[in-house]
């Protein structure tokens, strides 16, 4: 089956971030693919690599660096939101990439599921 992903909330304010990330896990290790991850509203902090947690917390911008690296998936963050937050391409974490809204649709067509995390 192959999945698109959207993740509307960011890494440490809602547990939407964690349980995206731990669904692609699954996915993959179950044999599914993984076409886009895409990172609307607050989830475009997702993609901040000036954002340092504690040293016990799990780096979840990180995180999702490096599944994006091994299994090649693509990490969308949304322009307009990342913007209004002031998010640009030069503070954008490895793996990530700025696009538009048309990158949801996209994959919402041409995924079999579009699986939603947070509000």
């Amino acid at each position: 089956m192959k999945f698109g992903i959207l993740v509307n909330e960011g890494p440490f304010t809602h547990q939407a971030s964690d349980s995206a990330y731990q669904f692609v896990k699954a996915a993959l290790d179950k044999g599914h693919e993984v076409l886009r991850v895409f990172f609307y509203h607050d989830g475009v902090n997702n993609g901040n690599k000036l954002s340092e947690p504690q040293a016990d917390d799990r780096n979840l911008i990180k995180l999702w660096g490096e599944l994006a690296k091994e299994h090649k998936i693509d990490l969308v963050v949304c322009i307009a939101a990342a913007l209004r937050r002031g998010i640009k391409d030069d503070i954008l974490a490895d793996g990530f990439r700025i696009s538009g809204l048309g990158q949801l649709v996209e994959v919402g067509i041409a995924a079999d599921r579009l699986v939603t995390f947070g509000d």
